[in-house]
């Protein structure tokens, strides 16, 4: 197992940006070892911190199911070096390029790599979905479409800063608590999807008390307007911050460990399997 961690904006003397990996591979000759399809993991937490049960947990789901995955701290928080748009998008550039520029060291297909993220990181997921050929989200050295990932996950997501939106995210992200309208749309998942946008694979429960579920159903009916390939999965029982929903992450909560619930992961991975 390759486990290592990458300082994204070590130049910029950032530390706190950082990609781990949690890669399957053995010394010695990789030649026989058929590359695999690769993950970056975004944990949520309302662009204010980093929720470790939507992180490790996840990737360690993935890598079980042939996957070799990633985890993004991206940038949070509020002011400089903060989360306003568009510096976390970069971030993701940031990831999703180093990886494919050390596809061989780390054994996966330059041309699959998912990025998975939760609440506030399925907002960032999705984000990269669309805005990935945006001049704002690159960065220096790198080249046009590098960063384009092969298709985003996007589970219990914040996607719309409008009517439904979580009032924490769309504030961080806008940089100020009174955004405005231009501001509001221009970060609005569901106003700015095209068809380039990549495929996406959502899902969310219908009792979340967080994130209103109209920031899945309003996306996917944006996406399949532009005739983008998609999938949705909303599940009736529930609460916010579901992760796995198994024993690992459920903190002796029975509510957070949902068999049903939990096949989304089982449903995702085989949805992977459709992305051309």
């Amino acid at each position: 197992m390759l486990c290592e961690t990458i300082y994204l904006r070590e130049k910029e003397g950032d530390m706190s940006v950082r990609l781990e990996t949690l890669v399957s591979k053995r010394d010695g000759d990789m030649s026989y070892i058929k590359p695999r399809d690769a993950v970056i993991v975004l944990p949520g937490g309302a662009y204010v911190f980093h929720a470790e049960r939507e992180a490790e947990p996840v990737a360690k789901q993935f890598l079980a199911h042939g996957f070799n995955a990633f985890i993004l701290y991206y940038s949070i928080g509020e002011g400089e070096g903060g989360a306003a748009f568009p510096r976390p998008v970069v971030d993701v550039s940031m990831a999703i390029a180093h990886i494919r520029r050390n596809a061989e060291k780390y054994n996966i297909n330059p041309e699959r790599i998912f990025v998975c993220g939760f609440s506030a990181g399925g907002h960032l997921s999705g984000s990269v979905g669309t805005f990935w050929n945006r001049d704002w989200a690159a960065f220096e050295g790198m080249k046009k479409g590098e960063n384009r990932p092969a298709g985003v996950i996007l589970s219990y997501p914040v996607t719309t800063l409008g009517e439904f939106s979580h009032e924490t995210c769309r504030n961080v992200i806008c940089g100020t608590s009174e955004p405005s309208q231009e501001a509001m749309d221009a970060y609005s998942l569901e106003k700015q999807v095209t068809e380039d946008t990549v495929p996406h694979f959502i899902w969310q429960t219908e009792e979340d008390d967080c994130v209103p579920v109209e920031n899945s159903m309003l996306l996917a009916s944006a996406l399949i307007a532009k005739r983008v390939p998609t999938e949705l999965h909303i599940y009736p029982k529930g609460p916010h911050g579901m992760s796995v929903s198994n024993g690992e992450v459920d903190n002796g909560n029975p509510v957070l460990n949902d068999p049903h619930v939990a096949s989304w992961v089982r449903d995702c991975i085989e949805w992977t399997k459709t992305v051309e």
